[in-house]
């Protein structure tokens, strides 16, 4: 399961290269379900996403590089590469309606830096353990608009976007 919130961002962290950084290409053989083929550095997998906003089903399957790559000239749409930098959430906020019935479990923001065609897009997202906690959490003050609700930010999509 998959539960996770999507954020636009008012500026860069400071210190990107201090945090991990992977380099991910991704390309989609279906979008409705979504069916999707990742690289993530030397890493390869095979993902079906079921419908959903903020919580829906993941399931990921490794694939070899030829695997990807025989299927990489299947997919529809955009090839979509972007950058993606996990940074630690040291002290997550979260509402105080909810705070005490929270798991205080660590999270990670994964800011994603889109390459062209969708430069200059930067995404930040936060996958959670549970709903209550992804309905509590209290956005970081270099988020802006919360786009988890908002289907133009999924990736499937944006696979589809006429460049």
């Amino acid at each position: 399961m998959e539960i996770e919130r999507k954020f636009t961002i008012s500026k860069l962290p400071d210190n990107l290269e201090h945090y991990t950084c992977h380099t991910i290409e991704q390309a989609y053989l279906n979008t409705n379900p979504v069916v999707r083929i990742r690289r993530q550095d030397d890493e390869y997998y095979l993902t079906y996403k079921g419908k959903g906003m903020l919580s829906r089903e993941e399931y990921n399957l490794p694939l070899d590089q030829a695997s990807y790559e025989h299927l990489r000239k299947k997919a529809d749409g955009n090839l979509i590469s972007k950058k993606r930098y996990v940074i630690p959430i040291e002290h997550p906020a979260f509402s105080s309606e909810y705070s005490e019935n929270i798991d205080h479990t660590s999270l990670n923001v994964e800011l994603d830096i889109f390459e062209a065609p969708f430069a200059p897009l930067v995404i930040a997202e936060v996958e959670f353990p549970n709903v209550a906690m992804a309905n509590a959490f209290l956005p970081l003050d270099w988020f802006d608009q919360d786009v988890t609700q908002d289907p133009a930010y999924h990736n499937s999509n944006l696979s589809r976007f006429q460049v």
